[in-house]
């Protein structure tokens, strides 16, 4: 996937994990979103889409991945 002239050189604002339905799961970075200029909306990239039950968690990046980038 590309990124757009809307993302391309932006730092994600949000990073999208997996969360497996099971206790104790680990959460898996698996893409990240960027809000679009208006405010109205998102862009998602995910460099993984899961096949197992779970759900997708959107938060804003940790100082360590805003800083080094994980996407």
């Amino acid at each position: 996937m590309t990124d757009t002239d809307a993302t391309k050189g932006r730092k994600p604002d949000l990073t999208a994990y997996f969360v497996a339905d099971r206790e104790g799961a680990p959460w898996i970075a698996i893409g990240a979103a960027w809000t679009h200029q208006d405010g109205e909306g998102s862009s998602l990239k995910l460099d993984l889409i899961p096949n197992a039950p779970g759900r997708i968690v959107l938060r804003k990046p940790k100082a360590a991945e805003a800083e080094g980038g994980a996407q």
